[in-house]
Order: structure tokens, then sequence, then C-alpha cells
């Protein structure tokens, strides 16, 4: 049977109303958020018909995306990982033939090679932090970035927690999942957990809460922690105030790249805070901080319930120490025996 004439945009839509039922909603957004660039793709080329795709402007566009986004082999691997799922899918539709899925060409990976080592090292989150407690203290990217770097969590987690889950007293927050309520997080209930916290960040949520939380609840009704003027700060919320405060030029005032600050885009425009070749995800806070954690001799069994990982995946995906930097953590044990 020929392929059926179908759009680039009204073939993703379908496609991810298709998989809505089966996928979480985090892998709903990275697949749309990566199909978004297929998506441009086609415009530039001018293609307004899938049945025009072959193998061939399939790699082209492979090789457009790795110079369009200066794609590491991970990242590169994941968009192509999913341009062949979608193309596949579109198969099953007569959009495209039923074999051009296979040649989608997605990377192979190294060993080592799946988990990313960008990473916040200690040293520039202290400089970031001692800005926060000078000029932004208790503030939405104070209590977001103090979260990810002293309690190791998620953003899901952030997002998901309620006043109610922060116990002042007991200096402890209460992680769970509420899928029902709009919060899941990472792992579901064996992700959900107590954590302690130190006495300076209980200061700082206190502060957050009784003086700079805009007063405002979620759709269901619940008072959330991390809150905006509209409700429940969102997840691309989280992550814009994480990668606007590790721009360089907010804590230093200074650009390593040379950039003049009145006219870089990411500088001026904290939406383009992401545009920054310095600024970093929250999940590269999180890593920098559970190395820091393993740099500071605290055990793995310790850092991996506080942060809801397996010790291999600690292994395998965060843990930066080099072999070297263990063997001298482990020197300092073999002194005590």
């Amino acid at each position: 049977m020929a392929p059926e004439p179908l759009d680039p945009d009204t073939a993703v839509e379908l496609y991810l109303e298709d998989r809505k039922s089966e996928l979480a909603k985090a892998t709903q957004y990275a697949h749309s958020s990566r199909l978004g660039h297929f998506i441009r793709w086609c415009g530039e080329q001018d293609i307004d018909n899938l049945n025009e795709l072959t193998g061939r402007k399939l790699h082209r566009y492979r090789l457009w995306r790795r110079a369009d986004g200066g794609l590491a082999p991970p990242s590169e691997k994941s968009q192509m990982d999913t341009l062949r799922v979608f193309i596949r899918w579109c198969g099953t539709i007569d959009a495209v033939p039923t074999d051009l899925w296979s040649k989608v060409v997605s990377p192979s990976l190294s060993d080592g090679e799946n988990s990313r080592d960008v990473m916040l090292d200690s040293e520039v989150a202290d400089g970031i932090l001692e800005y926060l407690s000078t000029y932004e203290y208790a503030s939405e990217r104070h209590v977001c970035f103090l979260l990810i770097w002293h309690a190791l969590l998620r953003r899901g987690a952030i997002h998901a927690l309620d006043i109610d889950d922060y116990d002042s007293q007991e200096m402890a927050l209460d992680v769970r999942h509420r899928p029902e309520m709009g919060t899941p997080i990472k792992n579901k209930f064996n992700g959900e957990r107590f954590i302690a916290l130190s006495a300076e960040t209980c200061s700082v949520l206190d502060a957050w809460v009784a003086d700079r939380r805009p007063d405002s609840v979620d759709e269901y009704g619940r008072d959330p922690l991390v809150s905006t003027a509209k409700g429940r700060a969102h997840l691309t919320t989280i992550q814009s105030y994480v990668y606007s405060v590790t721009r360089p030029c907010e804590s230093t005032g200074e650009c390593p790249h040379e950039r003049g600050l009145s006219a870089c885009e990411a500088a001026v425009d904290r939406s383009q805070s992401f545009a920054c070749p310095s600024s970093v995800s929250p999940h590269a806070v999180r890593r920098g901080a559970i190395t820091h954690w393993l740099n500071s001799d605290v055990p793995e069994p310790v850092v991996s319930a506080r942060a809801n990982v397996s010790t291999a995946v600690l292994d395998e995906h965060y843990d930066r120490r080099t072999e070297r930097e263990k063997m001298e953590q482990r020197r300092r044990y073999l002194d005590q025996i």
C-alpha cells in the first residue's frame, strides 16, 4: 500500500496523542521536544509531506541536528532513538514505508559514554550560594539551588513538595509520590523518603515560607512549597532558575567566553540562560553535589539513600571522582587501622 500524505506537524501530534497513555509525562515532554527539532528541520527543507522522506534525507537530518545543537554522543543517540521510534510508528499508519525506520542511524556509545560528565564544580557552587545568600536570600532561586545541592533532590521532587512536607522543627523533608494529584516522582513509591536538612537550609526555607513564598495553591488545592503567582512551580520553571543562576556572569559579573554582557542574549534574558555555554542543568548541579558528598568522605550507602539512586547507578552516572581520588580516600581509612 502506498503511503498516504501526512504533514510533519500533524504526524507528531497524532504520535504523541497515541502514546499518551503509555508514556510518563516526562517522557512525553522529551519526545515532544526532540521531535520539535525534526519539525523545524522539515520546515527548513520544505518537507510538508512525510512521504518525501528517504534514508538519505534522514541521514542529512542527523548531520543537521548534530551541527545545529552541538550534541554530545549520548544526546545525539537519544534524539535519533526517538526519531526512529516515531518513524516506525508512522509506518504503522501508512505515512511512510514500513521499513524506513531501519534507515534511521543512531550512534553506538562506548563504555562510560552513556553518562554525561557535565557537572557543577563545588567551588563554583560555593560562589553561587554566597551570591544568593547575599543578594537573593530565601528567593525561589536560592531555595531550588539549595534543595538540589544540599538535599540532592531532583527537580521533580522539588516540584512535588508541599509546605506540609517540610517540618521545620524536625529539620526534615518528606518526599512523596502523588501521581493522582499531578506530582509523580522518579522511581515512584520507591522514591519516597525522609531527608534530613541542615540548620542553614532550614533557615532559608523558613524565611521563604514566612516572607517570600507567593501565597498560591495548585489545581488540586494543595499548597506547594515552591510556588509562583500562578501556583506550583513547573518543572521547566525550576530548570530555568538553575540555568539562570549558574551563568558565571550572574554571580561573578564576568564572562569566561569574552562576550559583551549587554549584547549577550543569555546574559540579559533569563529565559535564554540555557544558551550560555557555562550554564548547567539541575541534573548537572545534582551530579556535582553527589560527587562533592563522596569527595567529603560521606559513605556511598548514605549518599545513595539520600539521592535515591542505587550504588550501581551512582557509580556509573553520578560519581565523577577519579580513580586516584578514590585511592587517596581509601588511604585515609587505611591509616586508621
